[in-house]
């Protein structure tokens, strides 16, 4: 006679027992996309979904945004542009994908294989692109001439150079483009200036669509827009504006779990280095969240977070697993073992913790680890 088969006990939900959770809300993304387009002024509006679409996952991010209509993203590297690529396998979109790093020696082939747009930032890439994609059938590629910035991009004398050949002006480029310095301060003459330069670039290729502006940059009014913007940390909810609210929807939330609740004396030190010392008796807080996860190390003992809607001020530094938290002045019954924190949300934006840890929501989002519990809002 068989044996029956050993019980095998059913596998709970990572929302069961995971110690943290990032949620993210596609349906924001589109809101925040379809907002920008508002701003661009009649431009075409892509999204740049490089670094894994600022951390929140540029497959998940590119795919709801291709089925509300968005049809060119912009990644940094190459590895970039084929992963995403092979996510829109089996699709009924194939977008176009734009590299920006540029067109490195030898991988022009890679680049017509997997219909990837190079961005050609020198005249040695603009000539090794014309050799493997000559006309009458032509590739799609991006120009990027510097207009100020003084990072990747050709000048201005070789764009006029490569101009007065008519092979390549008769070229039928994909766009030109530039990127702006400090297009979140609308009043600094820098943008002027490269708006100038851009302008005169654009005049050498009359036709070809133009492309300045990203997230801040769409805000600076219609003679930024031209034909094409590249939003990026705007998307994601991160403000595009310096000052005044932010006109764009938050996109993620975070949660971790408390590990932990401990009484402690007056005068007891908490945490590494005994950073911070207890003016008087209370409990302390751990919970399941560190800078191994991308909470900076710089945001302790500065701002707070939420416990079922009271403040729990964050205390002690920040280590690479936990952070503790003053609940003294929060009911015994909300902050307990195993309750969820909220870290990041409505009380608390990607840009504050930015601003308490001394840097810029774009690092923020960037920084996000891979050991949360993901869970996607409207996913396509």
């Amino acid at each position: 006679m068989n044996e029956p088969p050993p019980h095998s006990p059913e596998i709970p939900s990572p929302l069961a027992y995971t110690d943290s959770v990032l949620t993210i809300d596609l349906d924001a993304i589109v809101a925040n996309w379809r907002l920008l387009r508002t701003r661009a002024h009649g431009a075409e509006v892509a999204a740049v979904v490089k670094a894994n679409g600022y951390g929140l996952g540029a497959a998940e991010v590119a795919h709801k945004l291709a089925s509300a209509g968005c049809n060119l993203f912009f990644v940094a590297h190459i590895d970039e542009g084929l992963s995403l690529r092979r996510s829109f396998a089996g699709r009924p979109f194939a977008p176009e994908i734009a590299v920006l790093n540029g067109l490195p020696p030898g991988t022009e082939a890679l680049f017509l294989e997997h219909r990837l747009t190079p961005v050609l930032n020198d005249d040695d890439a603009v000539r090794r692109w014309l050799g493997a994609a000559p006309m009458p059938h032509p590739a799609s590629a991006i120009l990027h001439v510097d207009s100020g910035i003084n990072r990747l991009g050709m000048s201005l004398s070789s764009l006029r150079e490569l101009a007065a050949d008519e092979g390549f002006a008769a070229y039928p480029w994909r766009a030109l483009m530039s990127h702006l310095a400090c297009p979140e301060t609308p009043a600094h003459e820098q943008n002027a200036r490269q708006l100038a330069l851009f302008r005169d670039a654009q005049s050498l290729l009359p036709g070809v669509p133009a492309s300045l502006a990203a997230s801040s940059g769409i805000f600076l009014g219609a003679d930024y827009a031209f034909d094409l913007v590249r939003p990026g940390a705007a998307l994601y909810g991160v403000n595009p504006l310096s000052t005044g609210p932010n006109p764009m929807r938050p996109v993620v939330a975070l949660s971790a779990r408390i590990l932990q609740v401990r009484d402690v004396d007056r005068g007891m030190a908490v945490g590494y280095g005994a950073a911070h010392s207890m003016a008087s008796s209370g409990r302390i807080a751990t919970i399941s969240l560190g800078y191994a996860d991308g909470f900076p190390r710089s945001a302790g003992l500065v701002g707070a977070m939420s416990i079922g809607g009271f403040e729990a001020p964050v205390i002690g530094r920040i280590s690479m697993d936990l952070i503790t938290l003053d609940v003294s002045q929060i009911p015994q019954s909300v902050a307990v073992q195993g309750a969820m924190v909220d870290v990041l949300g409505a009380h608390r934006s990607v840009d504050d913790l930015a601003r308490d840890s001394g840097t810029i929501g774009y690092e923020i989002l960037t920084g996000i680890g891979d050991r949360y519990t993901r869970v996607y809002r409207g996913q396509a």
